[in-house]
């Protein structure tokens, strides 16, 4: 299986907190995704100036495209960058890992999101789109979907309609399936009739947490499940530490998280997205595919960053393959 993803280029920089004290100065509701636009960026970074960072390349899609790299599979990511410093980092990483890079360069600054990692390992995002934003549907094109059987989008992408509306079009022209992660809470209630339409009409797999869902449908876990699965073939509804929520043969079926010492939760749902699509890849059965997403958002949780380090993987792998050896 190939997986082609699209989304926001983005460099993330790691901010420890102590506190929720720096939140409050910048008007960052705890938990949530905020875009931050020029004129805030200067204020964002020194107030970040003398704490212990940590860059590693980002966004929720090529997040998912990583994990999915690093799972064998074979991957390539969409998205538009400065060849800047933080540019030149995320192209970097793109092509040490394997992933093909199908990037449009720009003039605005490579995006970046400063991820904001509270005490309890929470996380609140203050993102500068920058280059990223500018990716438009003027820089698709048919060729950029050949042989890939899976498009992966991050739910970020949902302020610009006419992009996703154009890469889900040509995407279902070369055959591909189209996976979806709600991504926000607030990006869904801003593009609540774009987003039912898209996922009644496009959407084959759609990822969303109890939040997403709950401003999705207006409804708990459960019923919100049931929802989604009326409008994808398939839907999964992640209920933080208690695992998440498949919807089996008409029976809602939960799949317990792992124990993990959660020290950044930053990138857990894009990483349950790929260990739950490689399941896919190996025609597992749906509750493997969430068992094998619940392992690997459980580890990454354990490390700073959206990413698993390297020496992290053969441990998981060895895991994955006996998840595999149960019955289908």
């Amino acid at each position: 299986m190939k997986v082609l993803g699209i989304g926001n280029a983005l460099v993330d920089v790691i901010v420890p907190l102590e506190n929720d004290a720096l939140l409050e100065k910048l008007k960052l509701p705890r938990g949530s995704m905020q875009l931050i636009f020029d004129d805030r960026l200067p204020e964002v970074e020194a107030a970040v100036a003398n704490i212990d960072l940590e860059l590693a390349s980002g966004g929720s899609a090529a997040n998912t495209i990583h994990g999915l790299a690093a799972l064998g599979l074979e991957t390539a990511f969409i998205g538009s960058i400065s060849k800047d410093n933080y540019g030149n980092f995320f192209e970097k990483d793109l092509i040490e890992k394997g992933i093909i890079p199908k990037l449009r360069y720009s003039e605005t600054p490579t995006g970046r999101a400063h991820a904001f990692v509270s005490a309890d390992s929470e996380r609140t995002f203050g993102t500068y789109l920058g280059a990223a934003l500018e990716l438009g549907p003027e820089h698709l094109t048919s060729e950029m979907f050949e042989g890939y059987d899976w498009l992966y989008i991050e739910g970020y992408l949902l302020q610009n309609h006419v992009l996703i509306k154009t890469a889900v079009e040509l995407a279902r022209n070369k055959g591909l399936k189209v996976a979806l992660d709600l991504a926000s809470y607030n990006v869904v209630e801003d593009n609540l009739e774009f987003l039912e339409n898209l996922l009644k009409n496009y959407v084959d797999l759609v990822f969303a947490n109890e939040e997403e869902s709950k401003a999705m449908t207006g409804q708990n876990p459960e019923e919100a499940l049931l929802t989604l699965s009326s409008w994808c073939e398939q839907a999964v509804v992640k209920i933080g530490k208690k695992g998440s929520l498949l919807l089996i043969d008409k029976d809602i079926v939960q799949v317990d998280s792992i124990q993990a010492n959660a020290v950044d939760t930053s990138g857990a749902g894009d990483i349950y997205a790929a260990g739950y699509m490689y399941g896919l890849s190996k025609e597992l059965n749906p509750i493997q595919c969430g068992q094998i997403g619940a392992l690997t958002s459980g580890r990454v949780v354990e490390y700073m960053g959206p990413k698993l380090p390297l020496n992290a993987w053969a441990d998981v792998l060895a895991r994955i393959k006996q998840i595999e050896s149960y019955e289908k």
